[in-house]
Order: structure tokens, then C-alpha cells, then sequence
């Protein structure tokens, strides 16, 4: 049974993606995190003195978090068990913390439950882990690609403190491409390749720090390098080795060369990290803002190009655009938000791919106004005044004098119609009698505002109370 148990194993080991067949098989193999993995570093410490307890790992797509776990379940002498978020329930949760109990109580042994793409499970789901947790039952250790605070139960984080893990840098991908190309039992060491150095630099740019991503793309980039040399088509007549963990033909006489023809036409497309509801969309929508906010279309831009490139739906691009009009670009170029407006309903009209037109239009124009919050902070005044001061009755030559019997009541006695003076204007008292005085605008002296600011002088000099 070893012996068929063992060859089922290289079977298996053969028959894997080149990304799984090269994942470390140690910490000394893991490249990158050097942050949480280098010696005397946290995780590193916990690991290697297999004295683990509940944390969450969160970082993006290819980073290392299931290969930690997997080391983790290596290492240690507690039962691993897993679980995924996407197919398993309540129920499972349940049977593996009865069975967590149970092994406690007889074995005198831990476990640790993996769970992948935790930030998929219910809240109710979540919530079945707690006591397991709270009193050791289990050791929980969660993966997450979404920021934790927006996926994961708040008395779960309390719990299990966060390692953040960083995409890989070109240099790591770099490294691991090497490390896949030289390894002749798990990687494609077993025939000669030759990486043109393009071809490398697309592979990196595509992988956006992911290392599966890389490794995929190598593996049908050789591929089709190798079956293009058995064709002679690049490398000359005769057969070439399928590229694979132990494979047995002989190497080609020649290098087979990776080209970056055959590197983009492996990719077809690239790789895209982009959560439309957690962590990402909202710094890219930050992003986005504060380009526009700091004058710099060229930024500003560029993030509406990433939001849409990711499939960020664009009516919420259109309705950032109209606030943002309003709140950093305001009355000093009061066009700006009907600029917005326009692309939003242009948006609404064309849909996209036409509608990135507008929407590029209204970022550059906003990016380019000239500033001032002056709006947003008089509403802010405002409404703090409302919330903190008391709500004085409305002067009576303020209120409503159109139905019949409000002259008996006195009200609108004494109004001054604007439009009766020179210039339609005429001081007199528009605020309650508590707050007579109190300025919630100043203009700055931006754009349009600054002809607004000149006004508002002129009136206010002429003794205006409210």
C-alpha cells in the first residue's frame, strides 16, 4: 500500500499546476514577508516554536497565506483541519469543533482549523466560531483577500490579531521565475529554457505581485514554447518535452526560448486585483478623490482608467464626481458640478464602454478647477449650529404671509423686498435673533469666490445683521 500510496503521490505531483508543485516546502523556501517571516520576526517565532494561536492572514491573491497555512500544518504537532468558506456551512463548523472537543478531551491534542476566504462566511457563521475560540477548543487561522474590519465579526478580531501580507515585489516574482526554471524535479529545470529578458518583464507586470499568477504564466509560456520547438516552428524539427515535475524525455539540444509574444499570448489577459465592495475599492475611490482634490488630472485619471479597467461600476464613479464637484471645487467654479451632473447622466445614457469619455472628461475638469470647500464647511457650521444652539422661533417678517389670516397674525410685517432697492439688495435680519451675527460662509478668494468674497464684503460693510 506505501508503495502505491507513494506513487499516487508523484502521480499527483506530476499532474499539478507548476504553481502548486513549486509552493516552499519551509519557511527558508517562503520569498518574501520578510516583515512577519524573517528571523525573530512574529509569525516566524510562533511557527517555528509551534506555539500558535488564532490570527487572520490578509493580503492579496498569490502572497503566501495558504502556503503559511500549509507550513503551519507541517510543523505542528496540533491536528490540522480546514475548511472553505465558499463550500462548506454552520453545520461543518460545528462537526469540526465537536470533533476539536472530543480529540481535546481523549487525545489530549489541539487543533488547528484553517479556513480560506473566511471573509465569505455569514456572520452567523463567524459567530459559531467564537466560544470554540474564546476557550481554546480550536486555533483558528483565517485567510482573507477583503480588509478584515469590513469582513470580519469584530469579536473574531478581538481574538485573532492580523498579519498583513504585502504583495510580492518584481524582485521576489523574479526570483521565484529562477528558482522555477532551475528546479528540475518540481519545476521546469528538466529542459533548457531561455527567458528572453522582455518576455520577463511582461510576466512581472501582468502578475501585479502575484506569485500564482507568474507561475501560470510561465508554465503555458513554455508549454507553447515547447510544443512550437517540436513543431518546427522556433527551435528546429524533433520532439520536445512537455515541461512538467519529473518528466522523462530527453532535453532538447537547444534552449527553448520564451518569447514576450508567447508570454502575452499566454497571459490573453491580465491579472486584476480589485474588490468591488472591501478594501480595494475603496482606497482606489481615495485615490481617486485626492488626485482630483490635489489638481493632478494626470492621477486622476488614471484611477478612473483602473477603476474601470477592474469593472468598478460607474455610477459610482458619477456620483463621487458630483460630490467631490460640490465639496473641493464648489462656488469657485460653480460649473464643475454641472460638469458632473452632465457626465453622470451621460453615463446613464451611453453606458460603456463610450461612457469613460465623460466620466475622464468631468475628472479632468474638476482636477483642473480652481478649489475651495467653502461650501462644504458653511453646511458643516450650519448644521453644527442647528445641533448645539437653540432653534429660536423665525422672525416674524420671515415667515409665510400667503394664506389667509397670517397678516392677522403679523407675519411677513416689516419684510423689506429685495427688489424694491438699488442693486436688489437691503440689509435686514434673515437670521433667528440667538445666532444675528454669525458667519457659516467665507468665501475664499478662488475662482468665481473670489468675485462672491468681494460681494459678500461690500454687503456685510454696509451692516447686514444676518
Amino acid at each position: 500500500m506505501d508503495l502505491f500510496a507513494a506513487a499516487e503521490r508523484r502521480a499527483r505531483q506530476a499532474a499539478a499546476p507548476l504553481a502548486e508543485r513549486m509552493r516552499p516546502r519551509d519557511l527558508d523556501e517562503v520569498v518574501g514577508q520578510e516583515e512577519l517571516l524573517g528571523p525573530g520576526r512574529p509569525l516566524r517565532v510562533l511557527v517555528e516554536r509551534d506555539r500558535l494561536r488564532s490570527m487572520i492572514l490578509y493580503g492579496p491573491p498569490g502572497s503566501g497565506k495558504t502556503t503559511l497555512a500549509r507550513l503551519i500544518a507541517a510543523r505542528t504537532k496540533a491536528f490540522f483541519a480546514s475548511l472553505n468558506a465558499v463550500t462548506a456551512g454552520v453545520a461543518d463548523v460545528r462537526r469540526v469543533i465537536e470533533e476539536a472537543r472530543e480529540r481535546l478531551r481523549y487525545q489530549g491534542q489541539r487543533t488547528v482549523l484553517f479556513i480560506d476566504e473566511i471573509h465569505r462566511f455569514t456572520r452567523a457563521q463567524q459567530d459559531a466560531l467564537l466560544p470554540a475560540v474564546e476557550d481554546g477548543t480550536i486555533v483558528l487561522i483565517g485567510a482573507t483577500t477583503q480588509n478584515p474590519f469590513f469582513s470580519v465579526n469584530a469579536p473574531l478580531l478581538s481574538r485573532a490579531p492580523i498579519f498583513r501580507l504585502s504583495a510580492l515585489t518584481d524582485e521576489h516574482l523574479s526570483q521565484i521565475i529562477n528558482r522555477a526554471l532551475a528546479d528540475p524535479e518540481r519545476g521546469l529545470g528538466s529542459i533548457p529554457v531561455e527567458l528572453e529578458p522582455a518576455a520577463r518583464a511582461l510576466l512581472l507586470r501582468a502578475a501585479n505581485g502575484d506569485a500564482r499568477a507568474v507561475l501560470n504564466g510561465l508554465e503555458l509560456a513554455v508549454e507553447m514554447a515547447v510544443a512550437g520547438a517540436g513543431q518546427g516552428l522556433s527551435q528546429g524539427e524533433g520532439e520536445a518535452p512537455v515541461p512538467g515535475a519529473g518528466a522523462g524525455g530527453a532535453a532538447v539540444a537547444q534552449p527553448v526560448r520564451v518569447t514576450a509574444e508567447l508570454v502575452a499570448a499566454a497571459l490573453q489577459t491580465r491579472t486584476v486585483h480589485y474588490d468591488g465592495e472591501g478594501d480595494e475599492h475603496y482606497d482606489v475611490l481615495s485615490a481617486f478623490i485626492k488626485s482630483m482634490r490635489g489638481s493632478d488630472p494626470d492621477a486622476a485619471v488614471y484611477w478612473l482608467a483602473r477603476m474601470l479597467e477592474a469593472g468598478e461600476d460607474p455610477r459610482t464613479i458619477a456620483r463621487r464626481l458630483i460630490i467631490h464637484a460640490a465639496e473641493d471645487v464648489g462656488n469657485a467654479d460653480p460649473q464643475a458640478l454641472l460638469v458632473a451632473v452632465a457626465a453622470a447622466q451621460a453615463v446613464e445614457h451611453v453606458g460603456l464602454p463610450e461612457g469613460r469619455i465623460p466620466l475622464a472628461q468631468a475628472a479632468i475638469y474638476i482636477a483642473t478647477a480652481p478649489k475651495s470647500n467653502s461650501a462644504y464647511k458653511a453646511i458643516g457650521a450650519a448644521l453644527e449650529a442647528v445641533r448645539t444652539e437653540r432653534w429660536e422661533p423665525v422672525p416674524i417678517h420671515l415667515r409665510d404671509a400667503s394664506y389667509p389670516g397670517a397678516k392677522r397674525l403679523g407675519h411677513g410685517e416689516g419684510y423689506l423686498y429685495p427688489h424694491d432697492y438699488p442693486g436688489h439688495h437691503v440689509v435686514q435680519q434673515y437670521l433667528p435673533d440667538n445666532l444675528v451675527g454669525r458667519r457659516f460662509y467665507e468665501p475664499s478668494d478662488q475662482g468665481y469666490e473670489a468675485v462672491l468674497r468681494e460681494r459678500l464684503q461690500k454687503w456685510r460693510g454696509e451692516g447686514q445683521a444676518g
